[in-house]
């Protein structure tokens, strides 16, 4: 083949990839546990990555024990990576606030606290969509909902150790024992009563709560 030819070849190529590599866009959200939003976005079509950190304070490069103590303004958030050809930004809002207690402003559920308290953090573009979602879920609920819409935040990752906390085969010392780290966090999460006060909230309409 000759040169031309090949850079051609190649050019054409590389433009034909780009509405693919176009359609990969990310959300920023805070739920409370990050373990818990990170678990249930695992679970959903379309996602592709998922991550967990924090964000929206002014420290940087912050660890968990930092934050989760409350001695940093960061909250735990989760980075949802999604192929917009799949889901949409909207969407992804959609399940995130019916997968929250979107009335508590103190925290979430069993855990108290700044750190533990829900926001979208959204780029300029994403701010419309974000305040839309918010609404159409007040409209549903017919109560206000305290769930800020943020500027987006400077993400942090977590400790290799929290990420896919949920799914984690590794053992850890916990309350319950030496266990696997996924049936600690099973463990956790019924005793914090999300999946519960979820059900009570949002009924038949919570995406990640069986039953």
């Amino acid at each position: 083949m000759r040169l031309t030819t090949l850079f051609a070849t190649l050019i054409a190529a590389f433009f034909t990839a780009l509405p693919a590599m176009a359609q990969t866009q990310t959300a920023l959200v805070a739920g409370g546990c990050f373990w818990c939003v990170e678990s249930d976005f695992r679970r959903v079509d379309g996602v592709t990555d998922v991550r967990v950190g924090f964000a929206g304070g002014s420290q940087p490069n912050p660890e968990y024990k930092e934050v989760a103590s409350g001695r940093t303004d960061h909250l735990e958030v989760t980075q949802i990576t999604f192929d917009a050809g799949q889901i949409t930004y909207r969407q992804v809002l959609d399940l995130f606030l019916r997968s929250i207690d979107p009335f508590d402003a103190g925290g979430q559920f069993c855990d108290r606290g700044m750190q533990y308290s829900t926001a979208i953090f959204a780029t300029p573009d994403q701010q419309p969509i974000a305040q839309a979602a918010i609404a159409a879920a007040e409209a549903e609920l017919g109560k206000s909902i305290v769930t800020p819409v943020r500027d987006m935040a400077t993400f942090y990752e977590a400790e290799e150790f929290h990420q896919n906390y949920a799914n984690s085969e590794e053992r850890t010392l916990t309350r319950f024992g030496w266990i696997a780290r996924k049936d600690a966090y099973k463990n956790y999460r019924e005793a914090c009563g999300r999946d519960a006060q979820v059900r009570r909230i949002w009924g038949s309409d919570a995406p990640f709560v069986g039953g």
